[in-house]
């Protein structure tokens, strides 16, 4: 299917609310624009050297190790928590209480990043690694009764107070497995040509728009993102994060995933 001719999804009339049923993706891909392969190029070269970099860093665990804790705090910073990196190198009981919520959020997220890695090491990326990343994330912090773990089994939304004013609407809570289940066929699909740039993308836009979880769907969609990279073996440590660049530009992020959605 050529990206210009591909239709997102459609809208689905519940009883009260219209939620959005994504189009399945495990399929191959073209796209007419030239302009996509020189980028793609561009970006395909940019992150061998960064995998190369990270072969020759003396002591390169220490450094993934403190570049992993800066992803941390600033994937959970965008999700609203307010502790400081140096704050998040201390022991909880240094922190002040107020924080302590936030700063347990941040060590999760890197309990779960070194515990997916690990994983990565005897068997491939799914949606059980996934899982697995998630209920790491949402122990004993904000969210940690809402199923973690587990893909929800009731609808959520995203802004507004309800679902009745909500800005996006994911699709029906009994779409979730198959289509998360289409995503990970996705990801390992050896009959058709597709870039692993591409399929991450396309991963991480469909993954965001199913919204699988209750809660923590931006974080584990961001961890996604380097776990597949080394899974492919794009990626020989876990030293690409783009939590920082998103938060940078996080309006015209959210506001890219819209359009594509229509």
């Amino acid at each position: 299917m050529r990206l210009e001719d591909f239709q997102a999804g459609v809208f689905k009339q519940r009883y009260q609310h219209r939620s959005f049923s994504p189009a399945l993706v495990n399929h191959a891909w073209t796209w007419a624009d030239p302009k996509i392969n020189t980028l793609l190029e561009q970006a395909t070269q940019a992150l061998g050297e960064l995998n190369a970099f990270s072969l020759i860093v003396p002591d390169v665990d220490l450094f993934i190790r403190m570049h992993i804790i800066k992803e941390a705090n600033t994937s959970s910073r965008i999700e609203g928590t307010q502790t400081e990196m140096g704050e998040d190198l201390l022991q909880k009981e240094q922190v002040a209480p107020e924080k302590r919520d936030d700063w347990q959020e941040v060590q999760n997220y890197v309990q779960a990043m070194n515990q997916a890695i690990a994983e990565l090491e005897r068997r491939p990326l799914s949606n059980r690694l996934l899982n697995q990343t998630h209920a790491t994330l949402m122990a004993d912090v904000r969210g940690e009764h809402k199923m973690p773990g587990e893909f929800r089994s009731s609808q959520n939304w995203i802004g507004g107070a309800s679902l009745q004013d909500a800005v996006f609407i994911p699709p029906h809570e009994d779409e979730v497995a198959d289509l998360m289940g289409d995503l990970e066929k996705f990801w390992h699909n050896e009959n058709i040509d597709v870039p692993h740039l591409v399929r991450i993308a396309i991963s991480h836009y469909q993954f965001a728009t199913i919204h699988p979880y209750l809660d923590g769907n931006g974080r584990d969609g961001r961890l996604l993102i380097t776990l597949y990279l080394v899974d492919k073996g794009l990626l020989s440590k876990p030293s690409l994060y783009l939590s920082d660049h998103l938060e940078k530009n996080k309006v015209a992020y959210y506001d890219a995933l819209s359009p594509t959605r229509e």
